[in-house]
């Protein structure tokens, strides 16, 4: 069985990193752990000497191990993959991430009563979730060897969130772990504060040959689908098995990649800008509706929605405010889904240009998008490289200004009119 860091690609200094750091925190509670006479406690010894030959760790109690953790990364470089599985490697029954044991499958399946992981479903991560998850994360663990915290998106902490934060990791409760995943330690992604009391694991791009022998491997994927998904995913592991596996994500993509030879004009780069709009809310719609719809209906289920008891129609009746708070939740989800909807199509369209440069100054380099690299070769010949690299900015600083939250049609339509100009 294949241990908990095998779906990490590409990042091997990083695994061994968490490996020791894993190998430390188990030597930890051993060496603070008495002496135990029962059979449970003489079953995890047997358990803890069998990894080890039933010799002392090779590292000192708490070598490489610390209760705070940056993982930091470019997309799709597998930030929150490798939280989960360094939280699954410290509630490990063997301190290694073995992948078998119940603490290993409990925490890589979501299950574990004692690891907390944080998805923001919307722009940001508030003050009253840090807050909660603080006081929950300061308990005792309930059944595993650390309380573990893992938040995947934590450059979202608003400002009061991150003060919440900071208060914990200052003075951490003994057995609590918080791993935090930011694209990286810039200011603007995760503050001074936090970044000096943490450790930062730097994560890297896998390489295409690597992102595809996974997809060849582990998801059955034929071989020179796996290679195409792969150089067109520009190292995203996730994006790159969505393409391989969904011929509508194929779709989407084929549509964005068609943008550069629709812009005739003005007139033309509005409307190629409105469908580049409407593609991305559709996806967006479409990935979060069946979860709204059930998420409103077990809220007025639990509020008393169908009953018929004296006092069902009132309750529902008072429930306005909380349905209010759903939708209000629901709406931040949608928000972020189309934000992250345009923003794939964004880095296939800067990949796109990224190719007509590289054709332009006639780089030895492979095209991101083999598909469409005569059309690129054609854009290179009419642009010059100066021409491209006018046109690759223009939609990377439309990408930065969907970020700092510009209304994201009025960037789009920025951008397809520079890209038409050039």
């Amino acid at each position: 069985m294949p241990d908990v860091f095998a779906d990490l690609v590409g990042q091997d200094e990083a695994v061994d990193t968490l490996r020791r750091a894993a190998a430390g925190a188990s030597a930890v509670l051993r060496a603070a752990a008495p002496p135990t006479t029962d059979a449970a406690g003489d079953e995890f010894d047997a358990l803890a000497d069998e990894s080890d030959g039933g010799q002392p760790p090779a590292v000192d109690a708490g070598a490489g191990m610390t209760h705070a953790w940056i993982f930091t990364g470019p997309p799709g470089s597998g930030r929150s993959v490798a939280a989960r599985a360094f939280a699954a490697a410290l509630q490990c029954a063997y301190g290694t991430g073995c992948g078998g044991c119940p603490g290993c499958h409990t925490t890589m399946t979501g299950t574990h009563a004692d690891v907390r992981m944080v998805v923001p479903d919307g722009l940001s991560i508030g003050v009253n979730e840090m807050r909660a998850l603080v006081l929950r994360a300061a308990s005792t663990p309930s059944g595993g060897r650390w309380q573990v915290v893992v938040i995947s998106d934590a450059d979202r902490l608003t400002e009061a969130a991150g003060n919440a934060l900071l208060k914990a990791i200052e003075e951490p409760p003994p057995r609590t772990v918080f791993l935090l995943c930011a694209p990286s330690t810039h200011p603007d992604d995760i503050s001074v504060t936090i970044r000096s009391r943490c450790r930062v694991v730097p994560l890297v791009q896998p390489a295409p040959e690597a992102v595809a022998e996974v997809l060849a491997r582990r998801d059955g994927v034929a071989p020179d689908v796996a290679r195409w998904a792969a150089a067109a995913a520009q190292g995203h592991v996730g994006r790159a098995r969505r393409l391989a596996r969904d011929p509508e994500a194929r779709t989407r993509r084929e549509a964005v990649l068609a943008v550069p030879r629709r812009l005739t004009g003005v007139g033309a780069a509005f409307d190629a800008a409105s469908a580049l709009i409407e593609a991305a809310e559709a996806e967006a719609e479409a990935s979060v509706a069946e979860t709204a719809v059930a998420e409103r209906a077990a809220l007025e289920t639990a509020l008393g929605a169908g009953g018929t008891g004296r006092g069902a129609a009132g309750a529902i009746r008072g429930a306005a405010g909380q349905l209010k708070d759903l939708e209000k939740r629901q709406k931040s989800r949608a928000t972020r889904a189309q934000r992250d909807a345009l923003d794939r199509a964004l880095v296939d369209l800067a990949g796109f240009y990224r190719d007509a440069l590289t054709m332009a100054l006639r780089a030895p380099v492979a095209p991101v998008h083999t598909d469409t690299a005569a059309l690129a070769g054609a854009g290179a010949q009419k642009w010059d490289a100066e021409g491209a690299l006018r046109r690759l900015e223009a939609v990377l600083e439309c990408r930065a200004a969907i970020e700092a939250n510009v209304k994201p049609r009025i960037a789009v339509e920025a951008m397809m009119l520079s890209l038409w100009k050039g």
